[in-house]
């Protein structure tokens, strides 16, 4: 195995980890601008008002792509063994 062929895995690993996680952060970015947007229009400065509308969003997330998610990277798994029979 090549100095290259470790590099590409090592990022292809690092593309599907922010490939999986992208849906949540978006998620996450975009309850956050809200709640902020919120708070600025009621001049609520409340630092613990984002924390449960974040983590309901993530949780929801979550929720509805985990079958996406894991079928994604149970693919990526099988693509890797696949890779290591060829070694």
């Amino acid at each position: 195995m090549s100095i290259g062929q470790i590099i590409q895995l090592m990022r292809g690993g690092i593309i599907e980890v922010f490939y999986l996680i992208l849906p949540v952060l978006t998620a996450a970015l975009v309850i956050g601008l809200i709640v902020a947007i919120f708070q600025a229009v009621t001049q609520i400065q409340e630092q613990t008002l984002t924390f449960l509308p974040k983590l309901i969003v993530i949780l929801v997330v979550l929720a509805l792509l985990s079958g996406w998610m894991f079928t994604h990277l149970r693919e990526y798994t099988i693509h890797l063994f696949n890779m290591i029979s060829k070694m």
